[in-house]
């Protein structure tokens, strides 16, 4: 177990709900809302809200998969971090996709918080949301 798997658990920013499992396809169809919402930003060159929504959509599709495996979660951070420890030392996801997933947080932090974004961080945050929902798809699937 890493250090901030394990500090997310103790700091109770992650924890073990078998409710939220019925949650998880409710919580996937909010990421594709979401990068829908990302691709028509993109096509009326609203780059910031393009990178903002391209992230929500990956976050949405991650909480889908934390919920199909009975956690819930308080905080970007420890999405990333159960989604790494639950998901990628087992393989079942590439580690590219957790780095995507953090790449596109970056990107959308830049935005919010310091209104820096551009047309080719708006794009690659959608190719990679585009990504990151079929592996989390296709995990869901096979659940």
């Amino acid at each position: 177990m890493s250090r901030d798997f394990k500090a997310c658990l103790d700091k109770k920013k992650l924890y073990r709900s078998d409710a939220v499992k019925a949650l998880a396809g409710k919580e996937f169809k909010s990421a594709t809302d979401d990068l829908a919402d990302a691709e028509m930003s993109l096509s009326q060159r609203r780059f910031k809200w393009a990178t903002i929504q391209a992230y929500y959509a990956m976050f949405h599709a991650a909480r889908a998969l934390l919920y199909s495996r009975g956690y819930r979660e308080r905080g970007h951070f420890c999405v990333m971090t159960g989604i790494e420890h639950l998901f990628g030392e087992s393989k079942l996801i590439e580690l590219k996709w957790v780095r995507a997933l953090r790449n596109a947080m970056s990107l959308r932090e830049d935005a919010d918080y310091s209104d820096a974004f551009s047309p080719d961080g708006a794009e690659a945050s959608i190719e990679n949301a585009k990504g990151f929902l079929q592996e989390a798809k296709r995990i869901l699937e096979s659940i």
